[in-house]
């Protein structure tokens, strides 16, 4: 992760309320609901969890710190087990907007955090947004299996709803498409006392 003053904009040495405002401002400016139709909304997702991350890690310092370490421990503290442990258990039950709430008041965003935030977004259809937490949990931590697994699911996925997009763009189910669609005209016909076609 790059220096976290950097990230966010502001002096080394900061105050915790200089950092908050910082914070703050960036976190509204990169906001996924603010580019849900900008072609560059993936690029805005990146910067907004790098925002978060600068947030959290000179946060965990304390504020006014003048050392930065590039190390992820700092991500992999300061949440408790409960927290994500509640966040699991609506995910279980198909509540992933409660989930979410859950997530969003925990401070630090670490690998588990990234993994369930995106696993929530993929269920309630934001895909592409899902990927990206998933994608940053792995970067995060590249050997935990249960990640990996489920970022390779979630791009399976996406390969093949863009393969049948594809194909269908390409006239490829045109033609079963026309005659479903002759067939049930032929019926509305049918039953109105008409007929579309004669030798059904």
């Amino acid at each position: 992760m790059r220096d976290p003053y950097e990230v966010l904009e502001i002096q080394r040495g900061a105050s915790k309320d200089e950092i908050k405002t910082a914070y703050r401002k960036l976190a509204k400016q990169y906001h996924p609901d603010m580019h849900v139709n900008n072609p560059l909304k993936d690029l805005a997702q990146e910067k907004f969890i790098e925002v978060q991350e600068a947030y959290d890690q000179l946060m965990n310092e304390g504020g006014s710190s003048s050392s930065y370490s590039s190390s992820q421990s700092s991500y992999n503290s300061g949440a408790s087990n409960n927290e994500f442990q509640t966040a699991r258990q609506y995910m279980n039950s198909g509540n992933y907007q409660q989930a979410i709430y859950i997530l969003d008041n925990i401070k630090v965003r670490n690998a588990q955090w990234n993994f369930l935030m995106g696993v929530c977004y993929v269920n309630l259809g934001s895909t592409v947004q899902g990927m990206q937490f998933v994608k940053n949990a792995s970067r995060m931590e590249p050997n935990n299996v249960e990640y990996s697994n489920y970022l390779n699911q979630i791009m399976n996925m996406q390969r093949a709803y863009q393969t049948r997009t594809y194909n269908y763009n390409r006239g490829g189910r045109s033609d079963i498409d026309c005659c479903t669609q002759l067939i049930c005209a032929d019926c509305c016909c049918e039953c109105m006392g008409g007929d579309l076609i004669s030798c059904c």
